[in-house]
């Protein structure tokens, strides 16, 4: 395992987090998370970031690393979680990166550059997307870039702006910054375990843990978060059941109905996570939970090993 990074990945609700640990535990490592949402403090309940009696004593890394105002910035977290991933190697550490971020998981294992930003370019897009609304420029990607269009949501207006910023001030495709998926290459000797899940079998998971954020007081979290500035964050105001729980406390909605929003909204972003993880060869999946799903990811490992 000298210099090797496990990767456990797949969409919500899996249970890749209790794989990670349980890989960590066996193999004398440490997580590293690559969940966008978890990197950010006070987005516990929500995020299903795990408590530390869960964590069973495994350290883990890039957890409440950010305000609820600053925005995701992919390219930062790059940089950090390379440092992690070289520091454990040097320590002699397995580092088990440990997410369902897709592109997240990617900046820290394969060789993605991510261009800089230009404040007015972006000021500009974003004034616009704010008069015209995300179909309006989503349209116009898909007319400069219809690849990246296809990547991206119609409805999500943050993507859309950067990747028209990005096109605008490299004057390339922004799908040109990103490698294919599932190339060979990668900055590290790789092994990515996707813990696959029958979709009802998912969903009625994805449910049960709406229902069990709701219970632990994911509502008095997020006015707690509130008002410490969530609104003001672009990206952490926009996680799921955060979005829609800012949304009742404006009136647009009742809690119930916030609620069941979340578990729909969440379905949803698990069958996108799945098919971007799917695209990506690399990927070995395994169907099994609990002590049988870490024994058959052990093998996998072992075997890796001696391939």
């Amino acid at each position: 395992m000298k210099n090797r990074v496990i990767a456990v990945v797949g969409p919500t609700a899996a249970g890749k987090s209790d794989l990670g640990v349980a890989l960590a535990r066996a193999l004398g490592g440490e997580v590293i998370n690559a969940d966008s949402m978890q990197l950010y403090r006070g987005m516990d309940i929500g995020t299903a970031k795990l408590t530390p009696d869960e964590r069973q004593g495994v350290p883990h890394h890039l957890l409440d690393i950010w305000d609820v105002t600053q925005a995701a910035n992919v390219a930062d977290y790059q940089r950090l979680a390379r440092a992690e991933i070289d520091r454990l190697h040097a320590a002699g550490r397995v580092p088990v990166l440990v997410g369902g971020s897709g592109l997240y998981v990617r900046a820290a294992i394969d060789p993605l550059e991510f261009p800089g930003t230009d404040p007015a370019v972006r000021a500009r897009l974003e004034a616009e997307l704010e008069l015209r609304g995300p179909g309006a420029l989503h349209a116009r990607l898909a007319a400069l870039d219809p690849a990246a269009a296809q990547l991206i949501l119609p409805s999500n207006g943050r993507r859309i702006v950067r990747a028209l910023e990005v096109v605008e001030i490299t004057g390339r495709p922004f799908t040109a910054s990103l490698p294919e998926s599932g190339a060979a290459e990668s900055v590290y000797d790789t092994v990515q375990i996707g813990v696959d899940v029958p979709r009802p079998v998912l969903d009625e998971r994805i449910v049960r843990r709406v229902d069990r954020m709701w219970a632990a007081g994911l509502v008095d979290e997020v006015r707690a978060l509130e008002a410490a500035g969530l609104r003001e964050g672009r990206t952490a105001s926009r996680a799921l059941g955060y979005q829609q729980v800012l949304a009742s406390f404006a009136g647009a909605c009742t809690d119930e109905e916030a609620r069941a929003e979340t578990a729909r909204a969440t379905r949803r972003f698990a069958r996108r996570q799945d098919s971007w993880f799917r695209r990506d060869g690399r990927v070995h999946w395994l169907t099994a939970q609990g002590a049988e799903l870490t024994g058959r990811a052990l093998t996998l490992l072992e075997e890796a090993v001696t391939a």
